[in-house]
């Protein structure tokens, strides 16, 4: 089991390729304008019926799961910084309130 996981290492390691949300995101693409200029616009009648209605619905469906996950899949943590975490946006981190006197 050693010798697998010396053997995974570099393939584990190495940077994840983004090709599968591209293939995926293109599809949703397609599928949009197909259905939006190829379709949409040119039959007045488009789905034509409530079975066309859930047909296009499911396929939408799919392909917007598809490249949400391959989204999700793909996506890398993002890169340790030198900064310190407790400066925040505002570069001011907290403020100390002092005490007044009321003389």
């Amino acid at each position: 089991m050693h010798a697998v996981a010396i053997q995974l290492a570099p393939i584990i390691g190495a940077e994840k390729s983004k090709v599968p949300f591209y293939i995926a995101g293109g599809a949703l693409i397609v599928w949009a304008l197909v259905l939006s200029v190829g379709l949409g616009m040119r039959k007045p009648d488009f789905p034509g019926s409530a079975a066309g209605e859930r047909a296009v619905i499911a396929v939408t469906a799919v392909l917007v799961l598809a490249a949400a996950s391959m989204a999700v899949v793909t996506s890398e943590p993002p890169a340790k910084s030198a900064a310190p975490a407790s400066a925040g946006a505002g570069g001011g981190g907290a403020v100390e309130l002092g005490e007044t006197s009321g003389k």
